[in-house]
């Protein structure tokens, strides 16, 4: 299957007039990439506690398959255990093993039977300690340089001895600075040591440890092409995809319906490609200055645009410009007058367009207008939908939240009134 950039990456146009490439005809299908059967699309509707198995089943046809937090860990464990047992290292070192090749059981038994020293190097599992450690009672300790006794001092594979306060702080730091902490390695700089789940359960708090158990359940998701987490707010599921399904679409058991590739709303049958221009159309300043286009002129002398909605054609910049102008040619309000037309015409105007001087700026003009029009028919339909999908969205959540409450005053009650 192809990457996600692949997937989206197209050339985003530059011109932000001509809207003709971001919005179709709603008649015309010739441009469509999906497939106008409709026999493998759908969405899977709210199912009960008891209606599970059947979702799941559905699912599964439609090429995807919804994992909860359990099913998540179970899978880490399996793959995590099958790495251990047939290369016959660590738990530890399996698991910083899948970390350094995103969870592909495949490619670290091809690249560990191909080449096991060239690996044990790259991702720092060491078979022997580079540092011969002496028999004395005391060691200094690497960081603080304070000789301290034996029992006080740990070290990584590789042998270098720091004091368990300095371990403490450095695990402490790495963890707190986020995901980064599941690639840490021994503190001396020159050594290249990886720093397994063993020293982490040693040495940090409960805290700690907690924080960095959910960051290596995420990268089992985050680091896997195949799976992704759904993007609904609050929703803590995964979806994994399978490879060579036309269907982009996938709907999560929170009921939030996303495109898996893109992992924006569900937008069949348009293609992605479309929904990111049109993202970056609402999020790029191209409809402002398209605004502008529209309906402002340049001040001839500073260039600031300025709007006029009413009065006559006697048009003043604000300071520190102030100059005065024509608002329909341009020219200096000196040169006008009665003899020009007064305040609300402009004879020079009208004859300098009869001799099509100003026909390509109002081209332009007219274009920007058009191209406004057009795109604030389409933003409104988006929004009023989008406005919609949340408030439904919400509903689920609370209705969720309602029935999962209901529940368990249903168990504590039950419970009640079997000890009662």
């Amino acid at each position: 299957m192809e990457s996600d950039d692949e997937m989206i990456d197209e050339s985003m146009e530059d011109d932000f007039c001509d809207l003709s490439d971001y919005y179709d005809d709603p008649n015309d299908n010739e441009n469509d990439s999906y497939s106008n059967d409709d026999d493998d699309y759908g969405f899977v509707e709210d199912v009960d506690d008891d209606d599970q198995d059947g979702a799941v089943s559905r699912r599964s046809q439609l090429g995807y398959t919804v994992l909860k937090e359990a099913d998540i860990k179970q899978r880490q464990e399996d793959d995590i255990s099958k790495v251990s047992t047939v290369l016959s290292i660590s738990r530890v070192d399996a698991t910083i093993l899948l970390r350094n090749y995103n969870w592909n059981v495949s490619k670290v038994h091809d690249e560990w039977f191909a080449d096991e020293e060239g690996v044990r190097q790259s991702v720092g599992l060491l078979e022997r300690p580079v540092v011969q450690v002496s028999d004395a009672r005391e060691l200094t300790c690497g960081i603080c340089f304070d000789s301290l006794p034996r029992e006080t001092i740990t070290s990584a594979a590789c042998g270098h001895p720091f004091c368990r306060a300095c371990w403490r702080g450095y695990i402490s730091t790495t963890i707190n600075d986020g995901p980064g902490c599941l690639s840490l390695r021994c503190p001396d700089p020159s050594c290249n040591a990886a720093v397994g789940e063993d020293m982490i359960d040693k040495l940090a708090t409960a805290e700690e440890k907690k924080k960095y158990s959910r960051y290596l359940l995420r990268s089992y998701i985050e680091d896997n092409k195949m799976t992704k987490w759904c993007p609904a707010p609050g929703c803590e599921y995964a979806v994994e995809f399978a490879s060579g399904s036309g269907n982009f679409d996938v709907s999560c058991i929170c009921s939030h319906s996303f495109c898996w590739n893109c992992t924006e709303e569900a937008h069949r049958p348009v293609d992605c490609a479309t929904v990111a221009k049109w993202i970056l159309k609402n999020s790029a300043e191209s409809e402002n200055m398209n605004w502008i286009l529209a309906n402002s002129k340049p001040c001839p002398k500073c260039k600031r645009p300025i709007e006029k909605n009413q009065g006559c054609m006697h048009i003043t910049c604000t300071p520190p410009c102030k100059f005065e102008f024509c608002w329909l040619c341009l020219g200096a309000w000196a040169e006008h007058g009665e003899r020009t037309g007064g305040f609300y015409a402009c004879n020079r105007y009208e004859a300098a367009k009869q001799e099509g001087v100003y026909d390509e700026a109002e081209r332009r003009r007219e274009m920007a207008k058009n191209s406004l029009e057009k795109y604030t028919h389409y933003y409104e339909r988006w929004a009023s939908n989008q406005l919609c999908y949340q408030l439904k969205l919400y509903m689920s959540t609370v209705k969720h939240e309602a029935s999962c409450a209901y529940n368990d005053r249903a168990k504590v009650g039950k419970a009640n009134n079997l000890n009662g």
